[in-house]
Order: C-alpha cells, then sequence, then structure tokens
C-alpha cells in the first residue's frame, strides 16, 4: 500500500500532537524547580540572597586572589573601608600601588603596570578642513606614547578592579583556569604582546 506525501505528513502531525498532549497531562513543572532559586516565582518573602561578605582585612595582610584567567584584571583582596570612592582629586590606591611606592613599602602591593602608563589613543588632528589621523588603521598601527602619570582611561581603578565576596555561590564554578604563563595567576603578561615586538606601534611625538 502506497501512501501519499500529504497523507505521511498529516499523520506525523497527528502523532505529535498525541504525543505532547500526553506529556503535558502526565508531566509539570513546579514554580520551586524553575530556575536556580528553588522558591515561589510569585513572592519574594521566602527569597533571600546570599550575604556578600568582602575581606576585612587590612591592605598588606590580606592573601591575593589568583586571576580568573590569564589577564584578568586582579581582584581587591583587602578591605576598602575609607578608600573608596575614588575621585579626580584623591586615589587611595595609588598610595600603595603606584611603582615607587610598591617596591618602596615593602607590603606585597601589586605595581601599577607600565600598559597603565601608556597612552594608546591616537592624537588626530583638525585644522577646520582636513582631518588627519594619527595612525592607519590599513596597516593595523597602533598609538603609543608612555607617559609618566597615570593615563586618565586607567585612573577610575574599580572600573576593573573589585572587592571579591566569599559568599557562597548558587551554582559551582567548575571553570577550570588554563594560563599562558607559569605565573599567570598573579602576574599579566599585556605589556610583553601589547608594546613588546609590534612591527605596526607608532609612537606619538605630542
Amino acid at each position: 500500500m502506497k501512501f501519499s506525501k500529504l497523507t505521511i505528513l498529516i499523520g506525523s502531525v497527528v502523532l505529535v500532537t498525541l504525543v505532547y498532549s500526553a506529556s503535558k497531562s502526565s508531566f509539570s513543572i513546579s514554580e520551586e524547580s524553575m530556575g536556580f532559586r528553588k522558591t515561589t516565582i510569585y513572592s519574594e518573602t521566602d527569597t533571600i540572597a546570599d550575604k556578600t561578605m568582602y575581606s576585612t582585612s587590612p591592605a598588606g595582610t590580606s592573601k591575593k586572589f589568583d586571576r580568573a584567567y590569564q589577564n584578568a584584571p586582579p581582584m581587591i583582596p583587602h578591605n576598602v573601608e575609607g578608600l573608596l570612592p575614588i575621585t579626580i582629586n584623591n586615589n587611595q590606591c595609588m598610595t600603595c600601588h603606584e611603582p615607587q611606592m610598591a617596591s618602596m613599602m615593602g607590603m606585597g602591593a601589586t605595581a601599577i603596570p607600565k600598559s597603565h602608563y601608556t597612552d594608546l589613543r591616537p592624537k588626530h588632528t583638525y585644522d577646520g578642513e582636513n582631518f588627519i589621523h594619527a595612525t592607519d588603521h590599513m596597516k593595523s598601527e597602533l598609538a603609543i606614547k608612555p607617559v609618566e602619570k597615570l593615563v586618565g582611561a586607567r585612573f577610575n581603578c574599580t572600573l576593573c578592579h573589585a572587592p571579591q565576596s566569599t559568599g557562597k555561590l548558587i551554582i559551582e564554578n567548575t571553570f577550570e583556569v588554563n594560563y599562558s604563563r607559569e605565573d599567570g595567576a598573579l602576574k599579566s603578561n599585556f605589556d610583553d604582546f601589547i608594546l613588546d615586538n609590534l612591527d605596526t606601534s607608532k609612537k606619538q611625538e605630542k
């Protein structure tokens, strides 16, 4: 017996509909089992987030966190009470992490790397008629200008660096880090690959 394509299609639709209807009648999902919170989605009464617990260890006495991955911004391992917020006239982080101070104090503070003292923003010019690019994008040129002061784009430390809570995670973190260098857990190699042996870099005069 031969069946037309239309007959087979209609039969398939009917079969899927019957299976779906049967599964709906015998299987249900409770609100409490949806997501990771394990509480009803209709009320927040019993939904309590785990308490955030930042380090209370003073600067210089805390244990450094391993970086989340190679070149990840290091987390702040010490208490930041009285150190924040950072303002244009007050950056308490520089007290210990400015390179010269970090080497002198002997507290093990991570010195701000030279990438933070490098201006990567091209200095384009405009004479009122012509806009002149300081770098050639077609040649993948990168503008590089070492500076003595912390560049403005790096001044607000907490844009990238933040305290780390020691509270419990709802979901276990099974991520395994594979650093590209042996000291990758505590040191960045950003300076090595962005500034050294770069043929397309263009030193800025201004």
